[in-house]
């Protein structure tokens, strides 16, 4: 037998067995099953059934929670052809073309990620709910694609394909775009705080990072997501905060005057700093903001003034992100370090009042 001849009714019942038991209908023709046997097995009571257009589930039970995430990829992704490099149908295999080949799944899906709910449940979320209790799952796709919202799959749209997250096997969107999607669709202010307090908390994403999500999304005009926003912000604040005192603490440099504001003996106020080392002029600021887009130019603007201002005084700004605390706090002690090194070899500082903020 050539391997362009159909497959007799026998290999049809092979194709179930596969570990996914998925197959899209351009996969099915691979296999040598046309159109009308395929029709013929997914009839009323037969031992297959079309779970999504093109997307055959090859057993008559309810599908599993991994066979719908997958007939949701398989569903939306781009199908490949030839001059792609790739197979027929872009999606993963879930059985040989030839009998006795590697039966491993290939994970193939193009222009196609989980987002929404699903994602933050396989990104882990606890306040996300359980895969099988979700309706729909949200299959993110670029704009331009002719797909529609049907069954299980709901489609949501971008005009840039974020780079996806392997989760077990599955491409997901990066948290902060799958928080985004899953808020677009939510009216519970309750569980919108959750979900981005867990974001957060969880150590998933930066508060900043959600926040241009959602501004993109044209969701902060509603009340209830700029009130999670704002409690976002905090939690955010309170994290890097944690980080600095242990940075600070871990890594033996001095003990500063934490949270204090600056002035001029009788003059102007100079502005707030998370730290503050006297003996050496030296300041740190963390840049927690995470506010909205109009907001920003204006915000960074004054955070420029006031850092020039304190370095025409012969103080020196330690500028420092929540991100770079988490991820490489050692780097980031070495930075203050030689900042305060360096203090012996500047001309002193004028002098300044500090006070409790």
């Amino acid at each position: 037998m050539t391997h362009n001849t159909p497959l007799s009714p026998r290999p049809l019942r092979h194709l179930a067995d596969g570990r996914r038991r998925l197959m899209t209908a351009a996969q099915l023709r691979a296999h040598g099953v046309s159109a009308a046997e395929t029709d013929e097995q997914c009839r009323p009571g037969g031992p297959w059934q079309r779970l999504l257009p093109n997307v055959v589930l090859l057993h008559p039970g309810p599908p599993t929670s991994e066979e719908r995430l997958h007939a949701v990829l398989m569903y939306a992704a781009r199908e490949r052809t030839a001059a792609d490099g790739g197979a027929p149908a872009g999606v993963p295999a879930s059985v040989p073309v030839q009998p006795g080949g590697d039966k491993r799944p290939v994970l193939a899906y193009a222009e196609a990620m989980i987002t929404g709910l699903a994602g933050l449940t396989l990104h882990g979320f606890r306040a996300a709910p359980p895969l099988p209790s979700l309706d729909a799952i949200d299959v993110l796709v670029p704009r331009l694609r002719r797909l529609r919202t049907t069954g299980c799959a709901r489609i949501v749209r971008t005009t840039a394909l974020p780079t996806a997250v392997q989760v077990t096997g599955v491409p997901v969107a990066p948290v902060a775009r799958a928080l985004a999607d899953a808020v677009a669709g939510l009216s519970d202010a309750g569980v919108v705080r959750r979900l981005m307090t867990e974001a957060v908390r969880g150590g998933h994403c930066e508060p900043a990072a959600v926040v241009r999500e959602l501004n993109r999304a044209r969701l902060l005009s509603r009340p209830h997501v700029v009130d999670a926003v704002d409690s976002l912000v905090a939690e955010g604040r309170a994290l890097a905060e944690q980080r600095l005192y242990r940075m600070v603490r871990e890594h033996g440099l001095p003990e500063p005057a934490w949270n204090v504001d600056l002035r001029l003996p009788g003059g102007p106020h100079l502005g707030g700093v998370d730290a503050y080392w006297p003996e050496h002029s030296v300041a740190l600021e963390l840049d927690t903001r995470a506010h909205r887009q109009q907001d920003d130019d204006a915000l960074w603007a004054e955070h420029a003034r006031k850092r020039e201002h304190l370095e025409r005084l012969g103080v020196t700004v330690v500028h420092l992100t929540p991100r770079k605390l988490r991820d490489c706090p050692e780097h980031q002690a070495t930075v203050v370090r030689t900042a305060l090194m360096a203090a012996a070899d500047r001309e002193p500082a004028a002098y300044v009042v500090v006070l409790p903020r």
